[in-house]
């Protein structure tokens, strides 16, 4: 069997069909991954089911973390900052603050233009993009005698290799597949990822006037919502005013009713609309795999995100980069257990609990006490020196996860959480 750039060339194969790494799935985790991936010298291929660019449902305000992380340049993309913030609770409690210097606080854009962005780096550093591809399955080489009889293997194949199977075309492999799909794709479901809390969202993308848009200019709403763990959102974006709720999916008729409403409060409910979609989200249990043998999953796949705000953006991009690193650990490494590229697929599950595992814990206590004490929440955040430490959870300059380890916070939240 011949080589060809690190990657093993069999009868059947052509340069088209075989690549180290595959990555399903073009989003904020996708092109984190293809990027990383291709810039250590893999030979990447990225499958995307859509055309580029297209929609994604997404509230699309830039954390500090997510700009932190993104490493491409996004002046081009950014639609409006935001340096003041209003606080309601279902609506009331008005509580407006802003911050004296000229430095926002969040950065808003297009999800569209973000993803196509990303690719476009990946593309960059040497990734091959194929767009209009629906992947199918997975099938792994060697393995488990266990999983050979349930079918994830592929029969008669070489070892350490993954073969995917694609809707109306020749089946591709890889030696490693990353999963960056979201959280109903087909290589979270191979993993065996499993979440434990749920959420839809429903957001519209409103045109309004000129009038209306200057009242919004640099400053984000967030409403604390009425459905229990539940909240709603105004991201300004020029012209484009991008208005959400988030909550439990248990509570989906409650939370539709909630949507109208704020839209309605907003005076929106006439304006036109760019997008007026919804989407699920889930959140990934403690000890759910991140990896099942050259599989890797990253982002909404693997259910990796923040359970209070449901923050995803950052996540999907740390993540990424960790499975695009894991993924060009395997090139030019021989499969056997102990190699060099075992251990870097071996060591991707403990790096993305040892970045990402202690913010969703912490999000997790925060969401419990949001839950069930909405109101005290509402007064404590707004108060100047709390509404200063949310502001900075914001701004990336601080994490829930690092103000838990101070005994007054955490005994706080413990209280309200009971």
């Amino acid at each position: 069997m011949a080589r060809q750039g690190g990657i093993a060339v069999g009868a059947i194969d052509t340069p088209d069909s075989i690549f180290d790494v595959i990555v399903v799935g073009a989003g904020p985790a996708g092109g984190s991954a293809a990027r990383a991936a291709a810039a250590a010298g893999a030979r990447v291929c990225v499958l995307e089911r859509s055309s580029m660019p297209r929609y994604k449902t997404c509230g699309g305000g830039l954390v500090g973390l997510s700009t932190d992380h993104v490493g491409i340049d996004l002046a081009g993309l950014v639609r409006a900052t935001v340096s003041s913030l209003t606080m309601t609770w279902d609506g009331r409690y008005t509580v407006s603050r802003g911050r004296t210097d000229a430095r926002p606080w969040l950065s808003m854009v297009m999800r569209t233009d973000l993803d196509a962005a990303l690719l476009a780096a990946a593309q960059a550093a040497g990734a091959i993009v194929r767009t209009g591809v629906q992947v199918l399955g997975l099938l792994e080489s060697g393995g488990d005698p266990a999983d050979r009889q349930a079918g994830a293997v592929a029969p008669g194949a070489d070892d350490d290799w993954v073969t995917v199977r694609v809707r109306g075309g020749a089946d591709l492999r890889a030696r490693v597949v990353i999963g960056a799909d979201g959280a109903s794709g087909r290589c979270g479901t191979h993993v065996g990822v499993r979440c434990d809390q749920v959420d839809v969202g429903l957001e519209g993308e409103f045109v309004v006037d000129a009038a209306l848009a200057d009242r919004w200019a640099g400053r984000l709403l967030i409403d604390w919502g009425p459905v229990p763990g539940s909240y709603g959102w105004l991201f300004p974006k020029g012209r484009v005013l991008t208005v959400g709720v988030i909550g439990d999916r248990a509570q989906g008729a409650a939370l539709r009713g909630y949507y109208e409403r704020f839209v309605e409060r907003l005076g929106l409910t006439a304006a036109p609309r760019q997008h007026d979609s919804g989407h699920l989200t889930r959140v990934r249990a403690v000890d759910s795999p991140l990896r099942r043998g050259r599989v890797l999953v990253a982002g909404d796949a693997a259910g990796l995100l923040d359970p209070w705000t449901r923050e995803g953006i950052s996540f999907a991009l740390r993540s990424g980069r960790l499975a695009g690193e894991a993924a060009a650990g395997v090139v030019g490494a021989p499969g056997a257990a102990g190699s060099v590229g075992s251990a870097a697929l071996d060591a991707y599950p403990d790096r993305v609990e040892a970045v990402l595992g202690p913010e969703m814990a912490a999000g997790r206590k925060v969401l419990g006490a949001f839950t069930r004490r909405p109101g005290v929440m509402h007064a404590l955040m707004s108060g100047p020196g709390t509404f200063g430490l949310f502001t900075r959870l914001i701004e990336g300059r601080t994490t829930v996860a690092h103000q838990l380890r101070r005994p007054g916070v955490r005994a706080a939240v413990a209280a309200l959480s009971r």
